[in-house]
């Protein structure tokens, strides 16, 4: 559920970014792209991405059985 979570943070950051650029703060909005939360946001869930990638256990924690 870590993905959800991260999903669900990027969705509160678009959020603010749409806020940002609705108010016609558009340097605070650019700056919250490039250096702020919403770049933080990618991050993590390129870290996740990247984790379940190279990990190949599944969300209870062991390999994929496959067909049982």
């Amino acid at each position: 559920m870590q993905v959800q979570g991260a999903m669900e943070r990027l969705d509160v950051a678009f959020n603010k970014l749409h806020i940002l650029i609705k108010r016609g703060e558009q340097e605070e909005a650019l700056r919250f792209m490039k250096e702020g939360e919403l770049k933080e946001r990618f991050e993590e869930l390129q870290s996740l991405i990247k984790i379940s990638s190279t990990n190949p256990l599944g969300a209870s924690g062991v390999q994929n059985l496959g067909n049982i």
